[in-house]
């Protein structure tokens, strides 16, 4: 595995060349808002056609897609409990005969906060449904694609730095996504998929930071004076958004803000 932190002050506006990923495919897991709704607009805005998948929030998926049409883009909204292999699966048969093969997937839909979804929600999402999502996508993946996994420092290192207490089931959950997902590279390797995962601090602006703050008050800010800086929703997804294209080997992690205290 090799390792790389993410250049500081790069423009977020436009993260990619446009028509860079010009008669590409790329899926972007949980993408109807925050990050993954950022990464899909800046990798349309380079030219991919995008799938904005989504769960059950479909005005807001549908707004993402309309956002990208209007600046001059091709994308489509597919719903899909990514914890159902059946749902899965007909995602990509959809995926396949509106847009074609895949070339890029982000896997950046993630969970475990949330009241009323089960104790096991976390690792069902986050571990179970990752390796789902992959081994469904793999069929319709062209040689020489990507995929990107899109975790937090708080899970990369959770095995050797450890979390706030309300944060520690997701971060344990992402953690063993991650492992699985690794597990699977010489599967991947095979097909000619490469493989990086993006690892960002907390991330100023998202429902989890939200769910954090409102657990332990104070958090973020403490963060924030630890590390120095934070990302926005839309600076971080910009990283995800260049992670497409690094020049990477089969394996690789790519650090996204200050990784000082995490046992790198």
């Amino acid at each position: 595995m090799t390792t790389s932190a993410a250049p500081q002050g790069q423009d977020a506006s436009a993260p990619l060349a446009p028509g860079s990923l010009a008669g590409q495919v790329a899926l972007v897991t949980g993408s109807s808002r925050g990050i993954g709704a950022d990464t899909a607009k800046y990798l349309a805005a380079a030219g991919a056609s995008v799938v904005v998948n989504y769960r059950s929030k479909a005005p807001r998926a549908d707004r993402v897609v309309a956002e990208i049409v209007a600046a001059g883009g091709r994308a489509i909204a597919v719903a899909a409990d990514l914890t159902d292999a059946d749902s899965v699966a007909a995602m990509f048969a959809r995926i396949n005969v509106e847009l074609g093969p895949l070339n890029l997937l982000v896997l950046n839909a993630s969970g475990g906060m949330e009241q009323g979804m089960g104790d096991d929600y976390a690792m069902r999402l986050n571990r179970d449904a990752q390796v789902t999502v992959v081994r469904g996508a793999l069929p319709y993946f062209v040689a020489g694609g990507r995929i990107v996994f899109v975790t937090s420092h708080q899970a990369h290192f959770i095995r050797t730095t450890p979390t706030m207490p309300e944060y520690e089931p997701v971060a344990r959950s992402k953690r063993a996504g991650e492992d699985a997902l690794r597990a699977m590279l010489p599967e991947l390797g095979a097909a000619g998929v490469r493989f990086v995962v993006v690892s960002g601090d907390m991330i100023e602006g998202t429902i989890t930071a939200t769910l954090l703050e409102r657990a332990s008050p104070g958090a973020i800010a403490a963060r924030r004076s630890d590390a120095g800086k934070l990302y926005n929703v839309s600076e971080f997804a910009a990283e995800v958004a260049r992670a497409v294209i690094d020049p990477i080997p089969v394996d690789h992690t790519r650090y996204v803000g200050d990784t000082t205290g995490f046992g790198r």
